[in-house]
């Protein structure tokens, strides 16, 4: 699970519990005019194939975390119930995606939109 706020003009995905563990990350701050777009669609998300790992964890069906390549993209991943997941595309940033799930994605899409 991640917890997303904003400080000053940075996005903070902060990386909880022992998702820390799995993710090989605690946290990652974005410049909010790095941060394209952000949405919802966990219909794309599912399937077992996520991308090389390096480093992190991934048991199908269970959980995906930390950094993935796939597609030419490098991709953070901390995800664990499809349907609280958030897509964040990301331009000039050391990831081009995140993929986390968070406690209330609505509140998120809107804090990420009021930038």
């Amino acid at each position: 699970m991640v917890e997303v706020t904003v400080e000053g003009n940075n996005a903070v995905f902060e990386v909880k519990g022992m998702h820390k563990l799995w993710a090989f990350k605690s946290q990652i701050q974005i410049p909010m005019e790095h941060i394209r777009s952000a949405r919802q669609d966990a219909e794309s998300l599912k399937g077992w194939w996520h991308g090389f790992k390096a480093p992190g964890t991934h048991i199908p069906g269970l959980i995906t975390a930390g950094t993935f390549y796939q597609h030419d993209k490098r991709v953070f991943w901390d995800v664990h119930k499809l349907e609280r997941a958030v897509i964040i595309e990301l331009e000039h940033s050391e990831y081009n995606q995140l993929i986390v799930e968070v406690e209330d994605p609505a509140a998120v899409l809107a804090l990420l939109a009021g930038k």
